[in-house]
């Protein structure tokens, strides 16, 4: 099973989009914002991938941050912040058969759906 982790109107959503539906690959979209995220789900994303891998430190949300709570960020502090605050989540996150990538390059999945 291959689920896709993001925000619908998001440009690189939209192009892992684009390329999944060309490679006639089925999958399932979750809406971080419609279909909400929860902390064990979160917890695993941030145990298998790193709390600096999950966040997109170039993005608005991020920069909204004020700096204490920035500084401050780990891997436990991460989850709540999250949980507040989904659009800080590097997009896409793929989860094809249990293995998790994020971001999109047409390279990268052509390798994963080889």
């Amino acid at each position: 099973m291959t689920t896709i982790y993001g925000i619908k109107n998001c440009d690189t959503m939209k192009k892992a989009f684009r390329w999944l539906e060309e490679q006639n690959i089925s999958y399932v979209f979750h809406d971080y914002r419609k279909d909400g995220l929860d902390k064990a789900m979160l917890e695993g994303w941030v145990e298998a991938l790193g709390w600096e891998q999950v966040v997109n430190k170039r993005g608005t949300t991020w920069r909204q941050l004020d700096k204490d709570t920035q500084d401050a960020m780990n891997n436990e502090t991460v989850i709540d912040v999250l949980l507040d605050k989904p659009a800080m989540i590097k997009r896409p996150l793929l989860d094809h058969q249990g293995k998790l990538t994020l971001g999109f390059k047409a390279e990268q999945y052509s390798a994963i759906f080889g």
